[in-house]
């Protein structure tokens, strides 16, 4: 993709991860469940994925953190649903897959697949992959 793009008023930017690894290293450190979903783009059933609840919440794939417990709310979407993820920890990708146009989360560290984030209404909607989350210790 060349150059940002802005999909419902989400501006969308492009890769540099700092955390790269290859499928192989991703199969060893990760479940089966997460690979699939974190680093092939998948997602999980909703209302399948638990969070332990945290202060934080970070990326399963590189610990980084990723989104405040204070901004999480209650969507009835089947998947964790957050407001807003903390300052520079994500980025936004245009995704053209099932047949839509929508905007895709990726942890900014590692490139990890975390969910999509919707301006449906207000405020935006994070609806986010528990499998991809952890608490975080920092």
């Amino acid at each position: 993709m060349g150059g940002n793009q802005s999909v419902g008023g989400i501006t969308t930017e492009p890769a540099s991860p700092t955390v790269v690894k290859t499928n192989a290293e991703w199969k060893a450190q990760l479940t089966k469940q997460q690979f699939n979903v974190c680093i092939k783009h998948g997602t999980e059933h909703p209302n399948s994925g638990r969070l332990t609840k945290s202060e934080i919440y970070g990326c399963v794939c590189c610990h980084s953190p990723l989104f405040l417990h204070t901004e999480k709310f209650e969507s009835g979407s089947g998947w964790p649903a957050f407001y807003k993820p903390k300052e520079g920890c994500v980025r936004h990708v245009v995704d053209k897959s099932m047949g839509m146009k929508r905007t895709e989360v990726r942890c900014r560290t590692c490139e990890a697949h975390l969910g999509h984030v919707f301006s449906d209404g207000k405020p935006l909607r994070y609806c986010i992959n528990a499998v991809c989350l952890e608490p975080f210790n920092g």
